[in-house]
């Protein structure tokens, strides 16, 4: 069988084929890839903590954390390092293999980089592989954290460079393609997808794959998300994404982007375990394991782990205790003096 080349010259015109495909020829196609490059029946587990929620300057018509809508939710401050260490113990302690920090920001500044760069060390310290999202990234902020020690950052393109403008006002596409550019040049590994179920067409949703897989490296990891429609937010009264749409983006990620973890991420409290096994199916191969995603609802952690064990699959190697020794291990609340005032 020949190995599923690592392109970077997909045209829209050969993506849209690949997806018009009937959804049997597609899936096979996508799952023989996956095949090929990683081990069919294990899934990456990371385990997703905010660190930063709410008062966003941003206007992401998605996001409840914009400062722009009101979804009835509070803003916080900057967690302290000891919380952010306890949180990340009780998520090795339940099986995630990489521990992710989100802080609602446009961008971090200077007075809060020692605290994120503490917080990456000890961390990393502890045998988990470590990631951020901050918002937009300088140079010397990714080379800052980059010599902390951060493996991976997530800055998603969230949807087509023709669609994006209906999306987010206050930042442009080439802003987000800069960070990544900044990301990759300090040697860090890149985490970057997009949004489904936005108001997109297919068309669009073709284009964010051709963004995504036309990067000169492939993202090392590819979260697909299904949009969260949150009250408050210019989204909340969406029409539903046909499921079967969404299973396709998945499988065309695995097949332009053979080697790189694609991530069923948010959305996934409204599916079905029928149509997660058929994203499995369909190459996605990571998640986030948690009762929480930043400010959004998660599968709880034993509800995914009843479906991996009824599919047969297990944590990713690297990751320390077998499935049936997954246990929820709960931080106690922490006091308010353990937080520094980190809003705009």
């Amino acid at each position: 069988m020949t190995m599923a080349a690592i392109r970077h010259d997909w045209t829209l015109e050969q993506i849209q084929t690949l997806l018009a495909q009937p959804l049997n020829d597609l899936l096979f196609e996508a799952q023989t890839v996956h095949r090929q490059h990683f081990e069919p029946n294990q899934v990456q587990i990371s385990r997703l903590l905010s660190i930063k929620t709410g008062a966003c300057p941003e206007d992401c018509k998605y996001c409840p954390q914009s400062a722009r809508y009101h979804t009835g939710l509070a803003a916080e401050q900057l967690v302290e390092v000891e919380k952010v260490l306890t949180e990340a113990k009780a998520a090795q302690a339940a099986g995630a293999s990489r521990f992710c920090m989100g802080a609602a920001w446009r961008n971090p500044r200077e007075r809060d980089m020692p605290y994120l760069l503490q917080m990456v060390q000890e961390v990393k310290a502890m045998g988990m592989e470590t990631c951020m999202t901050l918002g937009m990234l300088t140079e010397e902020q990714a080379d800052a954290l980059a010599e902390a020690g951060l493996d991976y950052y997530n800055h998603n393109l969230d949807t087509s460079p023709e669609f994006y403008g209906e999306i987010i006002s206050t930042r442009n596409y080439n802003d987000r393609l800069n960070t990544l550019d900044n990301v990759r040049r300090a040697g860090m590994k890149v985490c970057s997808g997009g949004i489904l179920g936005m108001g997109e067409q297919a068309s669009d949703r073709a284009s964010l794959l051709q963004q995504l897989a036309n990067l000169p490296t492939h993202p090392e990891s590819v979260p697909i998300n299904m949009l969260v429609k949150v009250e408050g937010t210019p989204m909340a009264d969406q029409p539903d994404l046909d499921p079967i749409e969404f299973v396709r983006i998945i499988a065309a990620a695995r097949v332009m982007m053979p080697a790189s973890h694609v991530r069923l991420s948010a959305g996934r409290e409204d599916m079905s375990d029928e149509l997660q096994a058929m994203c499995f199916f369909a190459g996605a191969n990571s998640i986030f394991y948690g009762c929480k995603l930043l400010t959004t609802a998660n599968p709880k952690e034993n509800d995914d782990m009843a479906l991996f064990a009824r599919l047969g699959i297990t944590p990713e190697a690297g990751t320390a205790k077998h499935i049936e020794e997954l246990k929820p291990v709960l931080p106690k609340p922490q006091k308010d003096e353990l937080f520094y005032n980190a809003a705009p």
